[in-house]
């Protein structure tokens, strides 16, 4: 039997078919909440800028994929199908797993009890949530529910918003961006009610993968922006200076503007926070950033100066590390600074809206690009540009450059999300324009169509075979799994 989502009473979002997750159907509610100015952080923190050198912000993100390897083909959670199988490969770790999705509503009460400040940022896929709920976890919900709901811990942890079925952006059909990321809010309200989705005000790119195509990087800035999205995490080595350079050591720990110019000279931009150092889980695991931030100290922006802040990003539950070291590390900085410390741990929405409040302008954040956009600004007038010019740019970078590509960049730059995957990416494409070729007229005309459960049903298979893990995986079991779905997904849209 599949569990409903856990419920608010001021929770507006209702259920569309039994079985399926609430992903759409709330488009204007979910617009009205997430559509703020309002401070989050800024009336609870108990921070104090004066007496603060350096900071670090740490996230952790968790997934679990969708697959259709349940009885007779159902929707499953792969975290189930691990249950299941045990004698598969790793799935023996699928306990540990679970407990790693629930231990920070362990953790964090704890050490509020201790006296002691701690801070977390949580990223959890779309995929994994409606996971849970379909195995009926209401331990794990539970707990994800006290330290997001609870006012008493609310100061403590932040959840990060992010693509519903763990798209990499770059390779995600344009018209699906803001799909993805609004299915992810409308669920997570189904979940944990409007009021926490309010608070969600920084975005985690699933596999740190930043579009670097001008047209793809200004919707996607775009889709953030009108989901109420203030600010994003990118890998350090995903963007680059407006002049070409890479950034600065000083530079990856301040906030930064990244600046986004489409091929119509059409210019947007939003705040980043730079994860620095690579992927490396020990990272986190070991709490590094903590003892990275005791080396640093303050820097100025536009004339205020403001503690530098290191920020970090790991898998929640994989690897040794995550697994066992995290536990035991993750306590230690907060005991630490107990007695009195000019080193804090951060949320990004408090950091930023602390140094703001202390005077900071954004507009002052050093102005940033993705990778690549210098070479195609060198040979593109960028007052005069167009679509053709553009594209005749990138064909010549193309040829004359191995170095130059518009793939993206994400946290591994020896993995790519679309090379070799042609046998994914382009069912993916197909189904997108079929799913948006039959419903984007009915929505136009009927707004409220998204509420019908033939259009959920569409939407949520065109949202699943986007997912990173049927490329990462490799091609055999993963890549099958895809065309299941693009299948099902295909019959649906005609």
């Amino acid at each position: 039997m599949i569990a409903t989502p856990v419920s608010s009473k001021s929770n507006p979002i209702t259920e569309i078919r039994p079985g399926l997750p609430t992903i759409c159907g709330w488009e204007q509610e979910i617009a009205a909440i997430v559509n703020h100015d309002d401070p989050i952080f800024l009336p609870t923190t108990n921070l104090k800028l004066d007496n603060i050198k350096a900071g670090f912000a740490c996230a952790l993100h968790m997934h679990q994929p969708t697959i259709p390897a349940g009885v007779n083909g159902e929707l499953i959670c792969n975290l189930q199908h691990m249950f299941e199988n045990q004698g598969d490969g790793d799935n023996h770790n699928a306990s540990v797993f679970a407990w790693c999705y629930s231990r920070m509503g362990d953790f964090i009460p704890e050490l509020v009890a201790e006296g002691c400040n701690p801070r977390i940022m949580l990223d959890y896929s779309g995929n994994l949530l409606w996971g849970l709920v379909q195995m009926g976890r209401q331990d794990i919900l539970d707990k994800l529910k006290l330290i997001t709901c609870k006012s008493q811990y609310q100061p403590f942890v932040e959840w990060l918003g992010t693509m519903w079925s763990h798209a990499v952006a770059p390779s995600t059909p344009i018209p699906d961006l803001k799909l993805q990321m609004q299915a992810w809010q409308t669920y997570f309200a189904s979940i944990f009610g409007p009021d926490a989705l309010k608070r969600v005000k920084g975005f985690s790119p699933p596999e740190m993968h930043l579009p670097n195509h001008p047209d793809t990087l200004y919707e996607y800035i775009k889709a953030l922006k009108e989901c109420g999205y203030r600010w994003l995490l990118v890998q350090e080595h995903s963007v680059e200076n407006l002049d070409g350079s890479g950034l600065s050591q000083e530079q990856k720990y301040i906030p930064n503007r990244l600046v986004a110019r489409n091929s119509r000279g059409e210019v947007i931009a939003i705040t980043a926070l730079i994860k620095t150092q690579g992927s490396d889980t020990k990272l986190v695991a070991q709490m590094q950033p903590y003892h990275e931030a005791k080396c640093r100290g303050k820097q100025q922006i536009g004339g205020v100066w403001v503690p530098s802040l290191g920020s970090q990003i790991a898998d929640g539950e994989n690897g040794g590390v995550m697994m066992n070291e995290f536990p035991r590390d993750f306590p230690n900085p907060w005991r630490e600074m107990q007695g009195g410390s000019s080193v804090a741990g951060f949320n990004g929405t408090e950091y930023l809206e602390l140094i703001e409040a202390a005077g900071v302008n954004p507009e002052d954040y050093p102005a940033i690009q993705a990778v690549h956009q210098h070479k195609i600004w060198q040979r593109v007038n960028p007052d005069a540009a167009t679509p053709e010019a553009v594209e005749q740019a990138i064909a010549e970078l193309k040829q004359s450059d191995h170095r130059f590509s518009m793939d993206g960049a994400s946290w591994t730059n020896d993995l790519s999300w679309v090379r070799g995957y042609e046998n994914v990416l382009e069912p993916m494409n197909q189904l997108s324009a079929k799913f948006h070729e039959k419903y984007d007229p009915l929505v136009q005309a009927d707004p409220s169509f998204t509420r019908r459960p033939d259009y959920l049903e569409a939407l949520l298979y065109n949202l699943l075979v986007q997912t990173s893990c049927f490329r990462y995986w490799g091609q055999g079991t993963w890549t099958d799994y895809a065309r299941t779905l693009y299948e099902r997904g295909a019959a649906l849209t005609r």
